[in-house]
């Protein structure tokens, strides 16, 4: 059995000869850690971990954690102090981080692109139109890519930032609860953007292939539950990924899956997703946030499950991760549907030796 097959076979829940073997993605202070720990230089990910082929493509010209702006916005350095600095970031928002170290901390927000009506309609709406020329440029360049994946069987992903990353982005995760009271209008004319976008991008490209799973990055969640209200979701979110999802099955004839991405507690998000707009899969159940992946697995018989190793376990080492996967694994490979990876990117707590024995244990236990 190949990559591709092993795949397929994964979200269709037929029969692997192992699980599909990946991971999530490892920091780049992670690896830096890892050379200094004997970690061969120049290795293949996927000889050293023993990863499957990645035989996944993505489009990525619909954003993922900020708006596809076209053109894009440069990041600048506002000002900078002794342990900080005060940046313009390339969704517009300006906000102050931690001097040479963007990557695992959160920013504090100071201010973000969409203030108002007039700051949507004159400064950002025109950086997301769909019909910028460079814009058709990139689309006409990337389905050449595409179609030359598709040709040789790989599975491809329309990625889109989901309607509620794409919110907070754009107008703050705190300033988005008071808009959708105090504006509706305003929040509905920034999902039909939204809409008009990843579906005039789905369409172009869906002139040339036909696409396996519409992936959708949300981070909807934090450890208690859903960020916003099943109401606020029901109303602002549901309705323009149902027509998204239903216009881009309806162009092809290949079976489309469902994929949405978040981190924090699921237990509230899940069941509604799965029951009002049919989500196929979901990623990548941190544990830290409460979620317990083999209920899940037993309440969800027939949901693709990618994610679930906690990385606080890779941190703690070998025996803690043995007891970890010895608990988890078996039962993941009798039910099937499901994808190991640790539950966010591997953090730099992480030594090269816990992750090797992780690698090896899995690859022990992944299999009937």
């Amino acid at each position: 059995m190949n990559s591709i097959e092993r795949l397929r076979a994964t979200y269709s829940f037929e029969t692997v000869d192992h699980l599909y073997r990946t991971d999530f993605y490892i920091w780049s202070e992670a690896l830096e850690r890892w050379k200094s720990e004997g970690m061969p230089q120049g290795a293949e990910a996927n000889d050293l971990f023993g990863y499957d082929q990645q035989v996944k493509v993505s489009a990525n010209l619909s954003g993922w954690c900020e708006p596809p702006f076209v053109p894009a916005t440069e990041e600048i350095v506002l000002e900078s102090g002794d342990d900080y600095d005060i940046v313009r970031d390339n969704a517009g928002r300006t906000l102050k981080c931690f001097k040479g170290r963007r990557h695992g901390f959160m920013p504090t927000y100071l201010k973000h692109a969409v203030t108002c009506r007039k700051d949507w309609e004159e400064n950002v709406s025109p950086l997301l139109s769909p019909e910028t020329p460079e814009r058709l440029r990139m689309i006409r360049e990337r389905a050449q890519v595409l179609a030359g994946a598709h040709s040789e069987g790989l599975w491809l992903v329309q990625n889109i930032i989901g309607g509620y990353m794409y919110l907070r982005a754009l107008v703050g995760p705190v300033e988005i609860c008071y808009m959708v009271v105090d504006d509706p209008d305003l929040v509905h004319s920034m999902m039909r953007r939204w809409f008009e976008l990843a579906d005039s991008i789905s369409k172009e490209l869906q002139r040339h292939v036909e696409f396996d799973e519409l992936f959708l990055g949300e981070d909807i969640c934090y450890n208690h539950g859903l960020l916003i209200s099943p109401e606020m979701v029901r109303e602002f979110l549901f309705p323009y990924y149902r027509r998204l999802k239903e216009n881009m099955q309806a162009r092809q004839k290949r079976r489309l899956f469902f994929h949405i991405d978040t981190d924090g507690n699921v237990n509230e998000a899940l069941p509604l997703y799965r029951r009002e707009i049919g989500v196929d899969a979901m990623s990548p159940f941190e544990i830290a946030a409460g979620n317990d992946v083999l209920s899940i697995a037993r309440e969800h018989p027939d949901l693709v499950i990618s994610g679930g190793i906690d990385k606080r376990v890779l941190a703690a080492g070998p025996p803690e991760i043995d007891a970890y996967l010895e608990g988890l694994i078996p039962a993941m490979v009798a039910r099937g549907g499901y994808i190991p990876t640790c539950d966010h990117g591997v953090p730099d707590n992480v030594s090269f030796e816990s992750y090797m024995h992780y690698r090896k244990r899995m690859m022990d236990l992944d299999h009937l």
